[in-house]
């Protein structure tokens, strides 16, 4: 049986060998048809008839171990292009260190990247190699989002931005972080992400601040999702917060200088349901508009929090022996899941432990401490 097995083995490693061989012959003999064509495909580029897909590419995509089904439901005007760059595509990401299997998955996932020229490619990787330290860093987000990389085809704008978002003093971390988490920051106009700014810039104004660029800067950094949401969207938001809370200016400035950034983001319809819901959980529970007030300064991540999920991890906790005064004292608590709340407070009821006495700091424990203090407790109680 273990010669059997063995020689399975061997058969699937022969015809892994063989499949990345064809890869490669099939890479260099294709190249050289397409090495020469700079121009990007871009939406002006001849389409086939609404029915019909380019055949030739079909073929090129199945060598590339490209799953078309996937392609064919995410971006199906690319299959009917007369001209593409899946080869040169392949070829160049294969230099930078990608394997068979991340190129094709990347192709699967973001078909419009076989539309970008070599000339572009050389470009865009190199201005991302200013922000990042290697060729593995860029393919390893490419892997996970491609689109990331592939969505903009105009290199201009990714070169003014970040040319800008250097100036007003973000770091490299923060950069890589827009790049790989609020790609479309970079395929705005420089325009655009200007009048963010100089919005955020005047809101510290108003509020009497006396910094302007360096409370821009900071909110960006803690919430890197800002520059691709309206200036509307984040005026509306900053209005509900101050007139919902009844905050003072001092206070607001705090608030956004803080934590507050996280939630600027939301839609103007989700905070106030959820503002509104924060209140009235807060009033059946017998507390003051200054409680909510002071909770919201202390942990404004609650207001990111759906109106049922926050009800039910409250009530889990109020059930379980906890105070609202210790949830208030202690909101970060609420950071976890109901099912992680439950199965703990399940552990602490089992060895008696007294929150009253001890209060709620173990609920906010990483995993390893927590354990480690059940397995202290359990042997207390059991002498």
């Amino acid at each position: 049986m273990a010669s059997v097995s063995g020689i399975r083995t061997l058969i699937r490693i022969h015809h892994s060998l063989v499949l990345q061989k064809s890869f490669r012959r099939s890479l260099l003999q294709l190249a050289s048809t397409c090495i020469t064509w700079r121009h990007c495909s871009g939406s002006n580029d001849p389409l086939l008839p609404s029915d019909t897909e380019n055949k030739s590419l079909l073929e090129n995509l199945y060598v590339l171990g490209v799953d078309v089904k996937m392609a064919r439901q995410r971006q199906p005007g690319v299959l009917r292009k007369s001209f593409t760059n899946e080869m040169c595509l392949a070829q160049f990401l294969q230099e930078k260190g990608a394997s068979c299997k991340v190129i094709a998955s990347i192709v699967s996932r973001y078909p419009r990247a076989i539309t970008r020229s070599l000339d572009h490619l050389e470009e865009r990787w190199q201005l991302w190699r200013n922000v990042f330290n290697t060729d593995a860093e860029i393919v390893s987000i490419l892997d996970r989002s491609p689109e990331s990389f592939f969505r903009s085809s105009d290199n201009e704008d990714l070169k003014k931005n970040i040319a800008f978002l250097i100036s007003l003093g973000l770091n490299s971390k923060d950069l890589r972080r827009l790049l790989t988490t609020a790609p479309r920051t970079f395929s705005n106009t420089l325009e655009l992400n200007k009048q963010m700014v100089e919005f955020l810039e005047d809101i510290c104004l108003e509020l009497g601040g006396k910094n302007p660029e360096q409370f821009a800067t900071s909110i960006i950094s803690k919430n890197v999702y800002l520059l691709i949401k309206s200036t509307k969207r984040i005026g509306t938001n900053i209005n509900n917060l101050k007139t919902s809370l009844m905050l003072s200016d001092a206070e607001l400035l705090a608030l956004l200088q803080g934590k507050g950034a996280d939630i600027l983001v939301l839609s103007n319809d989700c905070l106030k349901r959820n503002i509104h819901s924060l209140e009235e959980k807060m009033s059946l529970l017998g507390f003051k508009e200054s409680d909510m007030k002071k909770l919201v300064l202390n942990y404004p991540n609650i207001l990111y929090i759906g109106a049922a999920t926050l009800n039910s991890k409250l009530d889990c906790l109020l059930k379980g022996g906890i105070t609202i005064k210790q949830i208030l004292e202690k909101p970060k608590v609420l950071d976890y899941s109901i099912q992680n709340i439950t199965e703990r407070l399940k552990e602490l009821q089992r060895v008696g432990y007294d929150f009253e006495k001890n209060g709620i700091n173990i609920l906010d424990s990483s995993k390893k401490r927590f354990v480690a203090k059940i397995e202290k407790l359990s042997g207390v109680s059991e002498e």
